[in-house]
């Protein structure tokens, strides 16, 4: 996860301000993620465009996650377990637009995911659902690129850096304008394509 840089500027109209380490309130470890998606990709076209431009590959993996209400009905904020493949760790993710820039996140990393789980449900959190996603991850001009793969809907490349300037410089490499990136989160993509994924309970690559 990037971290904001630690310089302050005025941000454009309709979008936060670039808050840094330096401005939070010394119990605040939330770190606001700078990130956007570029939806309905060619994962094949798009791996070739960013290496193209100079990335470099990390690899693909299979990334599992429980998703846990904090208050139920409030979808502004969540509690989010995920396996990435590589590490485990422990979200709370919060919501305060569809901004770039308008995720704030703390995040801590765990031991082993299902115990995390069961420990989870000990102390009164049920997950709410389970959820898989492919992810093949790139790094370009200071930047981290996924290109990630839900099931049932076309994939989208999220470009994550360290401020919203950053975000819109790499789209720019890649071809793309301000215009082209969303900063909505998964489950208001799900509702481009007609599907409310509040209502899926167990999201995998073997079903429908």
């Amino acid at each position: 996860m990037f971290h904001p840089n630690l310089t302050e500027r005025d941000p454009p109209i309709g979008f936060p301000a670039e808050r840094t380490s330096l401005e939070r309130e010394p119990d605040d470890m939330s770190v606001i993620e700078y990130e956007a998606k570029v939806l309905d990709i060619d994962s094949a076209q798009m791996a070739r465009l960013i290496l193209d431009k100079g990335g470099q590959d990390l690899g693909e993996v299979l990334q599992r996650r429980y998703v846990y209400d904090i208050e139920p009905g409030d979808a502004s904020r969540w509690v989010r377990l995920r396996d990435s493949g590589k590490q485990v760790t422990l979200t709370v993710k919060e919501i305060d637009s569809d901004a770039i820039g308008g995720t704030r996140e703390t995040e801590t990393e765990v031991g082993d995911f299902a115990t995390t789980n069961s420990l989870l449900g000990k102390l009164g959190y049920a997950p709410k659902a389970y959820q898989e996603n492919r992810r093949r991850s790139f790094t370009l001009d200071g930047a981290r690129l996924e290109i990630d793969a839900w099931p049932r809907i076309p994939a989208y490349l999220e470009i994550e850096a360290d401020s919203r300037a950053e975000v819109v410089r790499v789209a720019a490499l890649l071809g793309y304008t301000e215009a082209d990136l969303t900063g909505e989160n998964t489950t208001k993509v799900y509702a481009r394509y007609g599907i409310d994924l509040t209502t899926l309970t167990d999201l995998r690559f073997d079903t429908k």
